[in-house]
């Protein structure tokens, strides 16, 4: 699998996608949450889910066409696409404790809903989110995402040998992921620390 390099319009739909992925951080109580341990499988799921939304209203790509984009399967992306707003909405009103990754497509959605409503011009964060959503994602928003879809499960710290099977059959900007693990420094201590390491090497 090669991840292409993104034209302009396609820039777009990864800038909507970053964007749906941050508001939706946001609604649920901001990324600390969501890079502690115990919730790191939140970020595979929500930046899935993201993208898949904002391809399916900005791009009108099919449910076949997204699970191919994104190295997933038709009936994930189904069941993102189907997922409901109205749990995450009594969340964000106080009538839940927790929502739980599965509800990542109605979360989703709703971020859609609101940043689509809004122009999608807005999103200012406080600084000290804003610092660490660079350092977790400021890198190809496509690339990280199937980064982080490809590891999700994973126990941390990690390996060379177990990123490189989980891993193998990618090209990242014309590189071979194999040749990217050879450069990190291991082990590696999160997907956090995974992507900072990664955007490094492929400065």
């Amino acid at each position: 699998m090669e991840i292409i390099k993104l034209e302009s319009s396609e820039k777009d739909i990864d800038e909507m996608a970053k964007k749906v992925f941050l508001e939706a951080v946001e609604l649920i109580g901001g990324l600390k949450k969501l890079v502690e341990y115990r919730n790191l499988t939140w970020l595979p799921s929500l930046a899935q889910a993201a993208y898949a939304v904002v391809l399916k209203n900005e791009a009108f790509l099919t449910t076949s066409e997204i699970a191919a984009k994104l190295g997933s399967t038709k009936q994930t992306i189904e069941r993102i696409l189907e997922s409901k707003e109205e749990e995450v909405e009594k969340f964000i009103r106080g009538e839940l404790e927790k929502v739980d990754e599965h509800k990542a497509g109605g979360l989703a959605k709703l971020a859609y809903k609101k940043l689509k409503a809004e122009g999608f011009e807005r999103l200012e964060l406080p600084k000290t989110h804003a610092e660490q959503i660079e350092e977790c994602l400021e890198i190809s928003f496509v690339w990280a995402a199937w980064v982080l879809m490809k590891i999700k499960g994973l126990d941390f710290p990690v390996g060379k040998g177990t990123l490189k099977e989980r891993l193998k059959g990618v090209t990242l900007k014309g590189k071979p992921i194999e040749e990217i693990l050879e450069q990190l420094e291991y082990p590696i201590k999160s997907p956090a620390d995974l992507l900072k390491k990664m955007k490094e090497v492929l400065k």
